[in-house]
């Protein structure tokens, strides 16, 4: 009967440590995917070089949208796509004016471009003309436009 002290002892700590490893991961998993996003201060200042119409961009970048953002953001950008569930944090609401209105064009570029986890970088994925039309299909989400950066 001895014996089997030690075993449950050492079978004891095996399953605390096992559960400290699991806790220190979702810790650090939870962490490192609810950081916040950095943008650089440059971002702010770029300006949008597209002419087109909100209206009329929107329009033309919207089959893009509807296959590279709906499945997160929703088809109307509400952060309601079939897959928004499956995030923490969820997906931005693109329609969340009063967050938006305090956004620059420069600032929406710089993310649909690098990306952050969960959603990916669109550097490579579209174009430079794609993701500043993007940008336009998001003020017209939101019926915001970009504050002044004076």
């Amino acid at each position: 009967m001895p014996d089997q002290k030690p075993q449950s002892s050492a079978r004891n700590i095996a399953i605390l440590l096992t559960i400290l490893f699991v806790l220190a991961f979702y810790v650090a998993f939870t962490a490192y995917n609810r950081s916040v996003w950095i943008l650089p201060p440059e971002a702010k200042l770029v300006k949008n070089p597209l002419t087109l119409d909100t209206a009329a961009a929107a329009k033309q970048i919207l089959p893009v949208y509807l296959d590279k953002c709906a499945e997160c953001h929703g088809e109307t950008g509400k952060g309601d796509g079939p897959q928004a569930k499956m995030y923490d944090p969820r997906p931005r609401m693109l329609t969340d004016a009063p967050h938006l209105s305090t956004i620059t064009d420069g600032e929406l570029y710089y993310v649909i471009t690098a990306g952050h986890k969960p959603m990916p970088s669109y550097k490579k994925k579209l174009t430079d003309e794609q993701r500043w039309q993007l940008v336009m299909l998001v003020r017209y989400f939101s019926h915001t436009l970009p504050p002044s950066t004076k």
